[in-house]
């Protein structure tokens, strides 16, 4: 059994890394596709906006 427990303690910290960068780039995903849409929404409303002038 103590040859798993150092397999464990060899894969765990590549795991929590792992883990780490795969929140970080969905949260940065997430944030990019949202600031597409809010710009997308800009640019629907300023079009709007010139056809009634």
């Amino acid at each position: 059994m103590n040859e798993w427990g150092a397999v464990l303690a060899a894969l765990l910290p590549s795991v929590g890394v792992g883990l780490i960068f795969w929140f970080a780039m969905r949260a940065i995903i997430n944030a990019d596709r949202s600031e597409r849409q809010a710009l997308a929404r800009a640019d629907a409303d300023d079009a709007r906006a010139d056809e009634g002038s």
